[in-house]
């Protein structure tokens, strides 16, 4: 009996090849759809999951708190002596692995001289905590000896090739040597973090690089991610109660009197939810936002929920079509059940092959995908048996619940009527179909809004006024031990008239502000009292506020004239404001203590846009560092180039460089690209937004024009006498489209305050926004209104142009 529905129903789908390639068409553009997003978010949520005991392992984090009380720095990282600590009071640690970013490493062998970034300091606990599949060496043994190092496959190959890398020596920064004890496989591409080399972790106790006293009393450099493993089963709360204590047991000589709980706060995150939940101020790796697997879901069941709608009305438009089939059927003995078990079927069919050419159209789209979204994502991860059972599951369900409302309509109607070419569908199966419609157009205005929207900020980043200038300055790291030969490697560079300045610091404008040192001035009883605002500080030399254009609001910059200005500092007007000044001016020669450095305050910078636009501009403080100290504060060197040829500008620098530290590679990043890439998320979704509202408007139009193939096959008669009675073809154009033109009206009612709600959620993640215009819901809903005309006009003007002798007849 179902082999014979399914013949049937094949054979049918052969016969009206244009309605069911519509039909194929849509439930196809759905489907690929689907499962792009489904690829996409099964690759966001499997994050971390790969590791044996993921549901065990957790990350420490810590927060740091004002004098109010307000989390004013929240951090993925802590400070090395809690590695020492945390496991003698808290023996349900099980294992426990510390990770330290090494930051731009130059590393060489031979011939090859790379600058690294992807290099970490790691213990040999790392293989107790995480899996990793070691290929070569002792997991247990090979990060045990200082200046030891293991390198990923990638890795090994880069610098090695076909050779063993195993007791290869490489040199890193120019100062010490790494041999390298063990080659492990490259962390996947759905992990939180992915080190490419790991140093042993002991080498930081040499005091050239840390210092293993450092590691044992420095409470202030949180520089450290550090993992721990807890029993199965165990309650990570029992554990995060008894901090507080341990913070005020320990740490009580950094807060004299005070109570560090008070000030500062460490907790467990569970790894799994590092990827999509946390959104600490500094991070290994970009991590994924849930808030974008939730658009995503909803995304994705509204697409396919239009497809589905536009089964519905693209089967019951081509009624017509059928009607004496269905009254052949039911003269000759067909049940009501059996017609609605035929047309399920031919729903299940359309659904299957739809299937197929989507998992065809998916392989194919996710390169693309791949490159606009910046992930690594497979086809494969589908092929688990539970998603494929349940996906199977699913599509038989769409199937069926897309075929259920036509196989009811279709299966009612009464034969003798549709013999004799006459019957009508009910105006309660109209209304139905009238509201799907209506909720597709809704769906595809709010994404065009939100598209625009998207567009807009994007712009308005782009263009705003930044306070500094970022074109034509290159940026590279910098190394301490450039120190010594930097102010010849300066004036053989400015001899070149088209390089206007060169400067270093400890961070550039595009980086995040995290550096703090606690700051106390002259309070309302004279004496030094710390100010509750967090200062965040750079360091710099006297020719950073010059290189990056920055203005002045009052007072000077740093001056090699003024061998004083070490004890110096220049500050922004939000830190001005915050400390408890009425004016710039009034900041100027004012006392100050930062860190164990005191002086005065001796310039006052016009604010400008350090950070990205999602920051608001923070308090800040430039300081001088001496000559012993700039060694260790300077990571970054800058050089503003002319108006001239920026290749030449370029090569003459590179020239310099090789000549002074020819062992450091020369690679550079131009500050603007830096810029950019705060925003490369933004740009992602204004891309995928996009072409999610033109698919969502493809597949409405279709939906669209089932409705107005089938309202218009009920006029049939109507326009046949409206054209004798002297009806131009303009009129009853107007008067066929008026109705469902109403309907797009109707969807830009029910869209407009979703899609307001929608991006003002979005933007409040920027401090700096665009204000939402009312020109751009304008403008959404007159797209829609021409798309709509302009589909519903394709079947308006035939049957406006149809022979009212044959339609008349034919009622």
């Amino acid at each position: 009996m179902f082999k014979n529905y399914f013949k049937t129903a094949w054979r049918n789908l052969r016969k009206h090849k244009l309605v069911s390639s519509i039909n194929l068409l849509g439930l196809t553009v759905g489907l690929t759809c689907c499962l792009l997003i489904l690829v996409y978010i099964l690759n966001e949520l499997s994050y971390d999951r790969y590791n044996k005991d993921s549901d065990r392992i957790y990350r420490i984090t810590r927060t740091f708190y004002n004098g109010n009380g307000d989390a004013t720095l929240k951090l993925a990282t802590i400070s090395p002596p809690f590695g020492y600590y945390l496991p003698s009071e808290f023996p349900e640690i099980q294992k426990m692995t510390r990770l330290l970013n090494a930051g731009t490493l130059p590393l060489k062998y031979k011939e090859k001289l790379i600058n690294e970034k992807n290099v970490y300091f790691g213990d040999e606990n790392i293989f107790d905590v995480f899996t990793i599949k070691v290929l070569k060496g002792n997991a247990a043994t090979a990060l045990k000896e200082p200046f030891s190092i293991m390198m990923s496959e990638e890795e090994a190959k880069k610098y090695f090739g076909s050779e063993d890398p195993i007791n290869k020596v490489i040199k890193a920064n120019n100062q010490f040597d790494l041999k390298v004890t063990g080659v492990y496989q490259s962390f996947p591409s759905n992990s939180h973090m992915h080190p490419g080399l790991l140093i042993s972790f002991n080498t930081l106790n040499d005091s050239l690089v840390y210092g293993e006293k450092n590691l044992r009393t420095n409470w202030g450099n949180n520089s450290f991610f550090t993992y721990i493993k807890l029993p199965p089963h165990y309650n990570a709360q029992n554990m995060i109660n008894r901090f507080p204590a341990f913070l005020d047991n320990h740490m009580a000589s950094e807060y004299g009197d005070k109570k560090p709980s008070k000030f500062t706060s460490i907790d467990l995150q569970k790894l799994t939810d590092i990827h999509l939940y946390s959104h600490t101020d500094y991070e290994a790796e970009n991590n994924g936002d849930i808030k974008i697997v939730y658009i995503f879901s909803i995304i994705a069941f509204f697409i396919l929920l239009i497809a589905c709608i536009n089964y519905i009305n693209l089967s019951t438009a081509r009624s017509a079509l059928r009607g004496k089939e269905i009254g052949i059927r039911k003269v000759v003995g067909a049940r009501k059940n059996e017609l609605m078990l035929q047309f399920i079927s031919e729903a299940i069919i359309t659904t299957l092959l739809a299937t197929l050419i989507s998992l065809i159209l998916l392989t194919a789209l996710l390169p693309f995908l791949n490159k606009v979204s910046g992930e690594n994502l497979s086809e494969r991860i589908l092929f688990n048996w539970k998603i494929t059972g349940i996906g199977i599951f699913v599509v038989f369900a769409i199937g069926a619940l897309s075929g259920l409302y036509p196989a009811l309509v279709l299966s009612s109607f009464k034969p003798v009527q549709t013999l004799k070419g006459f019957f009508k569908i009910k105006s309660g199966g109209v209304t139905f179909r009238k509201v799907l419609v209506t909720l597709q157009f809704a769906i595809s205005i709010i994404l065009i809004i939100a598209t625009t929207i998207v567009f807009q900020q994007l712009h308005y980043l782009k263009n705003a006024s930044l306070g500094y200038d970022k074109e034509q300055i290159i940026t590279m790291p910098y190394f301490g031990q450039q120190s010594n030969g930097y102010e010849s490697f300066r004036n053989t560079i400015l001899q070149n008239a088209n390089i206007k300045s060169v400067t270093r610091s400890s961070r550039i404008p595009t980086g995040r502000l995290l550096d703090n040192m606690g700051a106390s001035t002259i309070g309302s009883n004279s004496a030094m009292e710390p100010v509750k605002a967090d200062i965040r500080y750079v360091a710099v030399d006297y020719d950073f506020i010059p290189s990056f254009g920055i203005k002045m609001k009052a007072g000077r910059n740093f001056s090699r004239e003024f061998s004083s200005d070490t004890s110096n500092f220049v500050i922004n007007e939000t830190a001005a404001r915050a400390i408890g000044w009425k004016s710039s001016a009034d900041a100027l020669d004012k006392p100050l203590m930062y860190g164990d450095v005191s002086g005065h305050i001796i310039g006052v910078m016009q604010d400008f846009h350090f950070e990205s636009m999602h920051q608001s501009i923070s308090p800040m403080i430039l300081i001088l560092p001496s000559t012993s100290r700039a060694n260790a504060l300077y990571n970054n060197i800058s050089f503003k180039l002319g108006s001239g040829n920026i290749s030449n500008e370029i090569a003459s620098v590179r020239k310099a460089w090789q000549e002074y530290f020819p062992e450091l590679p020369f690679e550079y990043t131009f500050l603007d690209e830096n810029y950019a890439q705060q925003y490369q998320k933004e740009q992602k979704q204004e891309a995928i937004f996009s072409a999610f509202a033109f698919i969502a408007i493809f597949i409405a139009s279709l939906g669209l024009l089932g409705l107005s193939t089938f309202a218009i096959s009920q006029r049939i008669k109507e326009i046949g006498i409206r054209k004798v009675l002297g009806a131009s073809v303009s009129g009853i154009v107007t008067l066929l489209s008026k109705d469902f033109l109403l309907l797009v009206l109707l969807a830009s009612i029910i869209a407009l305050p979703v899609a307001w709600y929608a991006v003002s959620q979005w933007l409040n993640s920027f401090a700096y926004r665009i204000d939402i215009s009312i020109w751009v819901f304008a403008i959404s809903i007159l797209i829609a209104l021409f798309i709509a005309f302009v589909t519903i006009s394709f079947q308006a003007i035939k049957a406006a142009m149809a022979n009212p002798v044959k339609s008349l007849r034919t009622e």
